[in-house]
């Protein structure tokens, strides 16, 4: 009889899971059987109004939440786990026929797994503008995503104003044509990419400064801190295109952005004193518009075809005492993570930064499985990470990068890619922890969903790639559920996207 009871009881908090549809799933959650009904004007006002207590015992981002027939209380610790217990409350609340608005009476003490819990969002293959970010940070706040990763710079667009150097949005924020709509790269015999081009100019596109601050002040009032991707030292050849004196060709370099996909050749001269104090002056810039305490360089795929034949690259490899051209790009990352660690900023950048001598507190993040993805760099694995002293970001393309393939039968939307597809299950499975002991782990600071933009032309196709597999890397982030049920997982995420398509939000189906 008392295992009976025992099952009963675990299974009515799956029932419940079901009927909430929470996501994140809280950490902890006990449903007491009766409801909390008040007259009110929408769920979102009677979940703001409840009575907040202040409890240093709560953990950061954390929140406990009481729901009696009585009414509702909040403790946490600070301003975040106050904002998120009021989003849990409005998944939680539903309006009745008769206008009153209905809590079901539960217990719920919950806090993040990481402290990170990232979207990447590349508006430099294609351009959504000030409207569409906000409307994705609102979307990120409601499942307690907390830093917009912006990569706003690459070989095919500068989308940031530099107030010291106006041709980089004159020249780098608009490009002659682009890649046709769902044509993709193939290969001929020499290995080469070959693309099909449509003949319309693409921009200019690009963020003012007053937006920039607008954008980022939105982000801080849902508590999300906006991180840049300023790139280098390759995917630069939008910049290169307004300054191609920074290029180891020089002036000769034609002045427009990268137009095709793919790997860059040309990219920043490191042996050039004036490239760097022009990058110098762009990231001070950054951080006068950025209060976020990391700003990302990127670092990653970084062909060194251009410096092996590059004089003056090769006298920065003999000044320094380089063994040649990989050890160069080792030198320009922490170079520059130096200069930043001067401003009291921590750099990222993709795991190819780790292979030099950058400062400890940057942060490495990871995207690859094996060195023969990007530009051959050797591969720095979070296990490899954490044991050179670094705290990493794991985001391994194979369960995180959005743009992939979702798997969908009958999918209206081109992929940049269609091979090993991830799927909404594929999402749920993974694990930023995986193979990783307890020391290990503990370097580990989150991860992110990575939505590149190569096949991602405007914020329908942007929505639809995002979610509803955004929820899945969420609950990841969030929660980290140890025994995962994908199944009772899908359940709920039914009732997310039913959630999201009253939102207007452009939700692809589960499966």
């Amino acid at each position: 009889m008392k295992k009976q009871a025992v099952f009963l009881i675990a299974f009515t908090a799956v029932v419940d899971m079901f009927a909430f549809g929470l996501i994140p799933q809280p950490q902890q959650m006990k449903r007491n059987g009766g409801e909390f009904e008040i007259q009110g004007h929408s769920v979102e006002e009677v979940a703001k109004s409840a009575t907040f207590e202040r409890d240093v015992t709560v953990q950061p981002e954390g929140y406990a939440i009481s729901v009696t027939e009585k009414g509702i209380t909040v403790r946490c610790s600070d301003e975040p786990g106050a904002f998120y217990a009021v989003k849990t409350l409005e998944q939680l609340g539903r309006k009745t026929e008769k206008g009153t608005v209905v809590f079901p009476t539960v217990e719920i003490n919950d806090w993040p797994a990481f402290r990170w819990r990232g979207v990447m969002l590349d508006e430099a293959r294609h351009f959504f503008g000030k409207e569409v970010v906000m409307r994705l940070l609102d979307l990120m706040a409601a499942y307690k995503y907390n830093v917009l990763h912006w990569h706003i710079t690459d070989d095919q667009g500068w989308r940031i104003e530099i107030k010291q150097y106006p041709e980089l949005v004159k020249y780098g924020a608009v490009r002659p044509c682009s890649v046709k709509y769902d044509t993709n790269a193939f290969y001929k015999e020499q290995h080469k990419p070959l693309f099909y081009y449509n003949n319309e100019k693409y921009g200019p596109y690009f963020y003012a400064q007053e937006d920039i601050k607008e954008i980022v002040e939105y982000a801080k009032a849902r508590h999300i801190k906006v991180v840049p991707e300023i790139e280098l030292p390759g995917h630069v050849r939008a910049l290169l295109a307004a300054h191609p004196e920074f290029s180891c060709k020089g002036e000769t370099l034609a002045r427009i952005p990268r137009c095709a996909w793919s790997i860059e050749d040309d990219v920043l001269c490191a042996g050039n004193d004036e490239a760097l104090a022009f990058f110098k002056n762009i990231l001070d810039e950054v951080c006068e518009l950025f209060p976020s305490d990391v700003i990302h360089i990127g670092g990653d795929e970084c062909p060194k075809v251009r410096w092996e034949k590059c004089e003056k690259c090769k006298a920065r490899i003999k000044a320094e005492g380089l063994s040649g051209t990989k050890d160069l790009q080792a030198w320009i990352a922490s170079y520059f993570a130096r200069h930043l660690s001067k401003r009291g900023r921590r750099t990222a950048g993709w795991d190819e930064i780790l292979n030099g001598d950058v400062p400890k507190s940057a942060i490495g993040m990871c995207w690859r499985m094996s060195s023969s993805a990007g530009a051959g760099d050797a591969l720095v694995t979070p296990q490899l990470a954490a044991a050179r002293g670094y705290d990493v970001i794991v985001a391994l393309s194979p369960y995180c990068y959005l743009s992939r393939n979702q798997g969908l039968p009958d999918d209206p939307y081109p992929y940049y890619t269609y091979t090993n597809p991830l799927s909404l299950q594929k999402a749920y499975s993974f694990d930023p922890l995986a193979g990783l002991n307890e020391s290990e782990s503990r370097h580990v600071i989150g991860s992110q969903a990575c939505v590149w933009s190569e096949s991602i032309w405007c914020v329908f196709d942007l929505e639809w790639k995002m979610w509803p597999r955004a929820l899945a890397l969420a609950e990841v982030m969030w929660t980290y559920p140890k025994d995962r049920d994908y199944a009772e997982f899908r359940a709920r995420a039914a009732k997310q996207r039913s959630r999201l398509i009253k939102k207007r939000v452009n939700c692809a189906p589960l499966d």
